[in-house]
């Protein structure tokens, strides 16, 4: 019970932060950065929170509900226009995969085709 008033703490002080410091971002991410700041510090020790947050991750799928539910009075509209909607899908995924993949690339040194063994950097 401590680890969850812990996280639900979090999340609050997350809320407060923003709504008094007018910062724009969500405030849960707010708050999960102040929460993972504070494990960091050990302020707060990874045992007083380990077992609710294996209990909330072992539960995700249930907080999918609501956004499911909100998704399907969206039907109609998806009905209408889906071939805007399929498009924008695909051509996010695949934006989004492209994006990844070259910054994976430049960060691995790979960028321009080459590895660090063709361009001599390994020594050899």
């Amino acid at each position: 019970m401590l680890g969850f008033a812990i996280l639900l703490g979090f999340n609050l002080l997350g809320l407060a932060v923003k709504e008094l410091g007018h910062i724009p971002l969500p405030a849960n991410l707010i708050g999960l950065i102040l929460f993972t700041a504070s494990l960091f510090l050990r302020i707060v020790k990874l045992e007083w929170v380990e077992q609710t947050a294996g209990f909330l991750t072992k539960h995700m799928l249930l907080f999918f509900v609501p956004f499911l539910v909100g998704t399907m009075t969206f039907f109609p509209y998806i009905g209408a226009h889906w071939l805007s909607v399929g498009v924008s899908l695909v051509g996010s995924t695949f934006a989004v995969l492209a994006a990844t993949g070259w910054m994976t690339a430049a960060l691995s040194g790979r960028a321009g085709g080459k590895n660090r063994r063709e361009r001599g950097v390994d020594g050899e």
